[in-house]
């Protein structure tokens, strides 16, 4: 039976946004040991959720023809995820940009968000775990195993 030729696909942009990153951490990072910034720690969440989300639709096209591979994108997924959630935490112990003020003890504790413009990334870390605790078991996420030794 035949199969039908695949759609042509829009151009690439993963290696433009890997130049992009390149580009970034080329003019921007500097040489002084400096901790990063909210702004930046923000952005690198969004990019890192962006990751998960085009990693996520990648595993779920190609899981049900190459269970292998599609085990491999899983595992990733899970990677980055874990990467989103130490991003969100970075964050949230960053100084503040107003007053440069590390958060207190309390606050670390009780995991209060903080407001607007600072919610935005806990918005979004929120969106995301929503799905992430639907398709992932509690033992994938803390688990350090990859599966890479499974096949």
């Amino acid at each position: 039976m035949p199969t039908e030729p695949l759609p042509d696909l829009a151009p690439d942009f993963v290696p433009f946004a890997t130049a992009a990153l390149d580009f970034h951490r080329a003019i921007n990072m500097p040489v002084a040991p400096i901790a990063a910034g909210r702004a930046e720690l923000d952005a690198l969440h969004a990019h890192v959720i962006a990751l998960y989300d085009l990693l996520d639709a990648h595993a779920q096209r190609t899981t049900p023809v190459a269970a292998a591979e599609g085990d491999h994108l899983r595992a990733c997924r899970i990677r980055l995820w874990q990467a989103a959630d130490h991003l969100h935490t970075a964050f949230h112990a960053a100084p503040h940009p107003k007053t440069g003020s590390l958060p207190t003890r309390e606050v670390c504790r009780a995991r209060l968000p903080e407001g607007a413009p600072e919610l935005t990334v806990c918005k979004r870390h929120l969106n995301t775990s929503a799905r992430v605790r639907r398709d992932h078991t509690p033992t994938d996420l803390r688990d350090p195993f990859t599966g890479l030794t499974r096949h």
